[in-house]
């Protein structure tokens, strides 16, 4: 089952999040630490106060699996975290064409034990449902995760760099 989350919902869930965060992201190639771990408690609960904010959760017999979060991508464009690196691989034109105002999938983490059943698909599916554009970052690093992306239709926006910029046109 997934269950779309209201933002103080997501709070008050935040530490199954965190956990799940912790799981899906400790191994390579992300190798996610505790301080990373904790840093993404602290940025969730500042993002659920992010203009159209939204969660999903999946959980199966009984046990939180899987989770992905969004918002709306601001004007002007961030320069924290990857934001810097991609605007300077796209360039401001295209930032502004294809990202700024479009519902951002800032993470889909999928449990261990979960994977391999199409849970991250259905995961993206309920968060960009109903969205006109949407899109994503990747690590260059993370070949199951390109692959999935490009396996759902979604379109490279850059092909060089840590980052990979993924955009989406749906049903919106």
């Amino acid at each position: 089952m997934i269950e779309r989350l209201t933002p103080a919902r997501a709070r008050a869930r935040a530490g199954e999040l965190t956990g799940l965060y912790r799981e899906a992201f400790r191994a390579p190639p992300w190798n996610e630490d505790e301080a990373a771990v904790a840093a993404f408690g602290e940025r969730l609960r500042a993002d659920t106060r992010r203009d159209a904010f939204v969660a999903v959760l999946a959980v199966e017999e009984g046990r939180p699996c899987g989770f992905g979060t969004a918002w709306r991508t601001p004007a002007p464009f961030p320069r924290d975290r990857s934001y810097g690196e991609l605007l300077a691989a796209l360039g401001p034109e295209e930032v502004k064409r294809s990202l700024i105002g479009a519902l951002e999938v800032d993470e889909l983490a999928v449990a261990p034990h979960a994977r391999g059943r199409g849970l991250a698909g259905r995961l993206l599916a309920e968060l960009c449902a109903g969205e006109p554009r949407c899109w994503l970052l990747t690590s260059a690093e993370a070949p199951d995760a390109v692959g999935l992306y490009e396996r759902l239709g979604w379109r490279r926006l850059n092909e060089a760099g840590k980052v990979i910029a993924f955009t989406r046109r749906g049903e919106g």
